[in-house]
């Protein structure tokens, strides 16, 4: 393979030579060669806010007569380009680098401003300082477009999915209303319940998870820009940030707004921590109903066999006709990134020293990975395994006779010492409550028939 081909390109520090055909610069291509570190790259949410925030800004400018008309329609233009994911493979800034996010925000203003004048037939030249990044900040762009691509993946992805996934514990637990099972308690059995009441819980988990996250919604929509370097808007028009989020506002239809306090904005990232915590509260919640429903279906035979898993996909490599809970596992995984995600977005968000938060671009990654997960891994978990759930009805009502917590109900007939001897007895002879309380409970059998009838003791 022949070299690649290069150009020479200037920026405040020097010379860069930059790939022949890269819409970047300078400034991007020395970020490439300091932050060689991994292969992760800020995702397509985030690009898409970035175009979004440069093609507003751009239009406020150009209103405010602060850039030429003509150079603002084609950085406009140019960002619409970025906003709509065409110019996604130049950027090409690994998220571990400055804190501030600046290696990339310049590797949105070069790509903009290199198409920009393309777009203008080359005769004008676009600077990325000085036109794209007109009354910007990295401190302020970065944690703007943070909170946009955050909403915007909130909004049109993760609450559909969770309510196809509450949708779908809704259905099975009106589908499993009438099976009565035993529930336990510190993983030993306790009183009957119905399957489609564990479910109802489930379903209820979730959507307590979706009302968590909107309840983020109002701050996230309080966005930084207009703070410029460290929030007192050095170096922008008075007007800059009202206007770009207007336009914002009106382009996405979020409810969006100017920070009150634009120094808590770029010197905090609390917003993002509330975020975070709240989808790690979801994430507890799914780990919890997939681990339910893991053992609820373990066995099939020696483990307690209550319910019945879709065949999804081979269980072993050795043994055949095995079936596992591939599903369940897939989302307990999923919670346990997202966990760990918020683990190091509470620890990046603690390193807002002074003025600045020096961590945004991990945070970044951490909190849209942890959204789109927790997004797909719900939908999926729906609909490969949920759906196909069936309950195993008569393993359950078995469970019911067998089960030493039927005294529970004769406690109030024939006080709780009486009804712990039955207990006793039932277990060391391996009977059933049932036969050894016809023997020494005293009541008759109409009384003890009502009083160990499971309907009774489910509720409404």
């Amino acid at each position: 393979m022949g070299e690649e081909q290069t150009r020479i390109e200037r920026d405040s520090m020097g010379e860069m030579a930059v790939p022949e055909e890269a819409m970047y610069g300078a400034s991007t291509a020395r970020a490439v060669e300091n932050f060689q570190i991994s292969n992760l790259r800020f995702p397509r949410e985030f690009i898409w806010a970035l175009g979004l925030i440069k093609k507003s800004a751009a239009t406020t400018n150009a209103e405010l007569g602060l850039l030429d008309s003509k150079l603002g329609e084609a950085i406009s233009r140019a960002s619409a380009e970025v906003q709509a994911g065409k110019l996604d493979s130049e950027f090409v800034v690994d998220i571990f680098q400055t804190g501030s996010g600046t290696s990339t925000n310049m590797n949105a203003n070069e790509v903009i401003a290199n198409r920009a004048t393309q777009l203008l037939g080359g005769k004008t030249r676009v600077h990325p300082n000085d036109h794209v990044n007109l009354g910007q900040s990295s401190n302020d762009v970065i944690p703007t477009a943070m909170q946009l691509a955050a909403l915007r993946l909130v909004r049109e992805h993760l609450y559909n999915d969770l309510a196809v996934l509450q949708r779908a514990l809704e259905e099975k637990s009106k589908e499993f209303w009438n099976v009565l099972k035993i529930s336990r308690t510190h993983l030993q059995d306790a009183t009957p319940i119905r399957l489609g009441q564990e479910f109802s819980g489930y379903a209820r988990q979730v959507e307590l998870g979706i009302e968590r996250i909107r309840s983020c919604e109002s701050r996230l929509g309080e966005l930084p820009l207009g703070g410029t370097a460290v929030g007192t808007g050095i170096n922008t028009h008075p007007e800059f940030a009202r206007r770009t989020i207007a336009n914002i506002a009106r382009e996405t239809g979020y409810a969006l707004r100017e920070a009150e306090n634009h120094f808590e904005a770029q010197a905090a990232r609390d917003v993002i921590v509330e975020l975070s915590g709240a989808l790690k509260t979801v994430a507890i919640s799914l780990l919890k109903i997939a681990n339910d429903i893991r053992f609820l279906a373990s066995g099939p035979r020696l483990g307690y066999g209550e319910l019945k898993l879709p065949a999804t996909q081979p269980g072993s490599s050795i043994m055949p006709g095995k079936v596992n809970p591939v599903m369940a596992e897939m989302l307990m995984q999923v919670c346990a990134q997202v966990v760990g995600n918020d683990t190091a977005i509470t620890f990046a968000a603690s390193h807002g020293n002074f003025d600045l938060n020096v961590m945004m671009p991990v945070m970044t990654h951490n909190l849209l990975q942890s959204i789109s997960i927790l997004s797909t891994g719900a939908e999926t978990f729906a609909r490969r395994a949920v759906a196909g759930l069936e309950a195993n009805r008569e393993h359950c009502q078995a469970g019911i006779e067998h089960s030493l917590a039927m005294c529970t109900a004769l406690a109030p007939l024939i006080g709780y010492d009486k009804a712990a001897e039955i207990a006793k007895v039932a277990h060391q002879s391996g009977r059933n409550v049932r036969e050894v309380a016809r023997e020494i409970s005293g009541l008759d059998v109409p009384t003890l028939n009502k009083a160990l009838d499971p309907l009774n003791q489910v509720g409404g």
